[in-house]
């Protein structure tokens, strides 16, 4: 048995998700600075809550994610949104994950070496 599937008392288990948010109105603002800031924060995001990002890249206007866990999502701000309500996620199950890995790849963004590239 692989030694990088998650374990619990009575289970092992490896589940991984792929996540797609998208701005609202598909605006293309996820740009330089801005970009660079919300890749940091989903890092700091993922280690606070002890998940792994295998692969991910930010878009101008979408933000892939390829993670071992699914986050849970809080309503907080009612105000101005960022981001659309919906979102897409599927378990890796009905893709494999080396196809999910090349597709977020192939999103021609910079940051070779990156496993969380941002679009330029």
């Amino acid at each position: 048995m692989p030694a990088d599937y998650n374990r619990g008392n009575h289970t092992v288990y490896d589940i991984k998700y792929h996540i797609v948010w998208i701005t609202k109105y598909r605006y293309k603002m996820l740009v330089v600075k801005v970009a660079e800031r919300l890749r940091e924060l989903i890092r700091q995001g993922c280690d606070a809550r002890g998940l792994t990002i295998v692969k991910g890249s930010v878009g101008k206007d979408h933000v892939h994610l390829l993670q071992n866990e699914f986050p849970k999502f809080r309503k907080r701000y009612w105000g101005q949104h960022l981001w659309a309500q919906g979102y897409f996620c599927a378990t890796v199950g009905s893709v494999d994950e080396e196809t999910i890995k090349k597709y977020i790849e192939q999103q021609d963004l910079t940051g070779e070496g990156e496993n969380f590239k941002i679009d330029e």
